[in-house]
């Protein structure tokens, strides 16, 4: 049976750095001053410090009103119907940044026969996967698989999907898209948690070729780790103010433990070379590299990415693997681990060839 590989990323953000003016923005929201002095220390401490959105500050307004839009003006926040018509604007302007420095050859397009997007940010129809086929100029016969709402791990469930396509048609090659504007969903809230829960989320996109040939990672294994007893501990449902995001203080705690008991599931007591942990969070990073035992330096990486871009859920992984591509050696071997709702554990092994 053919292998399929990873063979190309390219990765994209909106121009606009908002990650000081959210901090400012959303300390000014509390009202209570030790809820607020807590927030400001946790940013500090949060290791992020860039964070890009498509929406754009309105800096003559001062941090009342986070962009030209007014879109999160005091007292009259967006509802879900409004969010959702800023995504259908902008999502496909940050897809075609991203596919254009993916830079599909006319010989690609005409091989991709499989478009597979992820997002669970936004939703609309006709969608971003007939956006991608008329940019790249694909035809209409074009397959196409949207793998929504399944949060920071749907990437690897999206590349495994794509590997069990190549393995079908190993002629073919399949498109893989993964967008989100997590900014979008920001609640105008005095819940403490949840204002420190949006300090980590923001916008971006990644895009992929998976095919046969052997370039760069060769896709091994896949495997669902699902942690019991932790299904309310990270949840995502839509409200009627954009989607409701709740992240327990208890995942990283639940991670660490799930890793240490998972690991040789995980790894199959192969030696790993590259690391590409999902970055959801400096306390999840700390959880992982506790858990699982990984050198600081391991990390770096997924650290990096981090610190500047935040969390871009679904898109975050494979900034990191873009990273570890251009890095890699051949002969070496990698793990790649995204969180999400379940709360599971998705996990990929790779191979550099």
């Amino acid at each position: 049976m053919a292998k399929a590989h990873l063979q190309r990323i390219a990765t994209a953000v909106p121009e606009n750095d908002i990650h000081r003016q959210f901090v400012d923005f959303a300390a000014n929201m509390l009202q209570d001053r030790r809820a607020r002095s807590i927030f400001e220390r946790l940013a500090t401490r949060s290791d992020i410090h860039h964070r890009y959105s498509c929406l754009h500050v309105n800096r003559g307004s001062g941090v009342e009103s986070t962009d030209a839009w007014r879109f999160y003006g005091s007292g009259n926040f967006p509802t879900t119907a409004e969010r959702m018509k800023l995504f259908e604007l902008c999502a496909p302007a940050l897809a075609k940044r991203a596919l254009d420095r993916l830079a599909v050859t006319q010989d690609e397009r005409s091989r991709i026969r499989h478009v597979v997007v992820t997002c669970c940010t936004g939703f609309y129809a006709p969608g971003l996967d007939f956006d991608i086929i008329d940019h790249l100029g694909l035809p209409g016969s074009t397959e196409r698989t949207m793998v929504g709402f399944m949060g920071c791990y749907a990437a690897i469930n999206g590349l495994k999907l794509a590997r069990h396509i190549v393995r079908s048609d190993p002629d073919g090659l399949v498109l893989m898209v993964n967008l989100e504007l997590c900014s979008l969903h920001f609640h105008e809230t005095q819940d403490l948690n949840e204002v420190i829960s949006f300090l980590l989320f923001s916008d971006g996109c990644s895009a992929a070729l998976v095919g046969s040939e052997a370039r760069s990672f060769e896709m091994e294994s896949f495997a669902a780790t699902r942690i019991e007893n932790s299904s309310d501990l990270i949840t995502w449902r839509v409200g009627d103010l954009g989607f409701d995001m709740f992240l327990s203080t208890q995942v990283p705690n639940q991670i660490t433990k799930a890793m240490r008991e998972k690991r040789t599931a995980i790894t199959g007591d192969a030696h790993i070379d590259l690391w590409a942990i999902h970055p959801g969070g400096r306390a999840i990073l700390d959880a992982v590299e506790n858990g699982m035992e990984i050198a600081p330096e391991e990390l770096l990486p997924s650290r990096r990415v981090l610190s500047c871009f935040g969390n871009m859920s679904s898109a975050t992984v494979m900034f990191v693997m873009e990273k570890l591509m251009s890095e890699a050696r051949s002969g070496q071997t990698g793990c790649a681990i995204s969180f999400g709702p379940g709360m599971t554990a998705e996990t990929m092994r790779f191979n550099v060839v």
